[in-house]
């Protein structure tokens, strides 16, 4: 693995460096710079520090470990590979992500997931290890957005105006959601144990990867909502 220093290194000077070597990189000191790794289809990146906003736009199958926080769309517009961030993440990350996993040890800003779907063979994925801020899923059209509530606050798993114009995929939240408000085109249930498998494999790799234990997070509800059948935003946004 290439070790860069990225303290004196201006975003594009430093998105050279990265597509320059063949290697994977570690990149230290990195503070703020935007669109790392954008569009990349190989290596591993693991980055300490606090990447900048659009960290991996585009991506295209490699794998970014973020050992701090990360600011605003981490992973927008991403079609595959995986993004760990072991910290808390900004608002918009996953906007229009159509294939790859985001995991998020921490907590999530506004609108997680806006615009999400899925696009042929690929399926996105989201996993908020906290909570999420307002607007979670908004205008989701297809995969999955799982948020655990791993935190010790009292504060709702998710805030105010979840799954607003969702007509598409899945959303798991780990709380039976008692007095959360969620709008009238969207089914919200107490997930059974069949439906609960199909998301299983991506929670265990998601506490594989941060030390959880994923039989304790996975023993308690789950709320799963989706769309309405006669959702009205359908027709407005997904073709026939």
């Amino acid at each position: 693995m290439v070790l860069l220093n990225a303290k004196a290194l201006n975003h594009q000077s430093l998105n050279q460096e990265i597509k320059s070597v063949s290697h994977d990189v570690e990149l230290t000191n990195v503070l703020g710079q935007r669109f790392i790794a954008a569009g990349l289809s190989d290596k591993t990146i693991d980055i300490h520090g606090t990447p900048g906003n659009a960290l991996a736009a585009y991506l295209n199958g490699a794998t970014i470990n973020v050992y701090g926080n990360a600011q605003d769309a981490v992973g927008d517009t991403m079609n595959s590979g995986q993004i760990n961030v072991f910290g808390n993440i900004g608002d918009a990350p996953g906007y229009a992500m159509r294939g790859g996993r985001i995991y998020v040890k921490g907590n999530a800003g506004y609108r997680a997931g806006i615009h999400m779907k899925a696009y042929k063979e690929h399926l996105p994925v989201m996993i908020i290890g906290g909570k999420a801020g307002s607007f979670l899923g908004e205008y989701q059209a297809g995969g999955i957005i799982i948020v655990l509530g791993l935190t010790d606050d009292d504060k709702d798993i998710v805030a105010n105006f979840p799954c607003t114009g969702m007509h598409g995929g899945r959303m798991f939240l780990r709380s039976t959601c008692d007095g959360i408000h969620f709008p009238h085109q969207v089914t919200a249930r107490i997930a059974d144990d069949e439906t609960m498998e199909t998301v299983r494999p991506y929670i265990e790799e998601f506490c594989g990867i941060f030390g959880y234990d994923a039989k304790e997070v996975l023993d308690t509800d789950f709320t799963v909502i989706t769309p309405d059948s006669k959702n009205p935003y359908k027709q407005m946004y997904v073709a026939n």
